[in-house]
């Protein structure tokens, strides 16, 4: 049973998660990047479907919510590298509890077929 199921303070923290990872991508782009850090190119192919306009946006929106860091180094060709911050490696038991849930979730909707 969720705790306090009606409670104010409860729904602004439950909607202020929701907005700092709301999307299909953020989840995912976060996942990506627990492995290990990453450059775009890597993260536009690791997260199948995600167009790079989207990616750049996504990017944008986690860094300005402290779940990723994006670092530029001198270097010709330019090289940027996106990390999770220890901010964003505090999902980790969320992603974790998502991935048990969704494994549930899809043997449950296929054994309806």
């Amino acid at each position: 049973m969720l705790a306090n199921g009606g409670c104010p303070k409860t729904m602004l923290s439950i909607k202020d998660a929701l907005e700092a990872v709301e999307g299909k991508w953020k989840l995912l782009i976060l996942f990506s990047l627990s492995e290990k850090p990453k450059r775009f190119n890597e993260l536009s192919k690791e997260v199948i479907g995600i167009t790079d306009k989207m990616l750049s946006k996504e990017l944008k929106l986690l860094e300005m919510n402290k779940l990723i860091k994006r670092e530029a180094f001198d270097a010709v060709p330019p090289k940027v590298e996106y990390s999770i911050t220890e901010h964003g490696m505090s999902l980790e038991k969320v992603l974790d509890e998502l991935h048990f849930w969704g494994l549930s979730h899809r043997s449950r909707i296929l054994s309806d077929w």
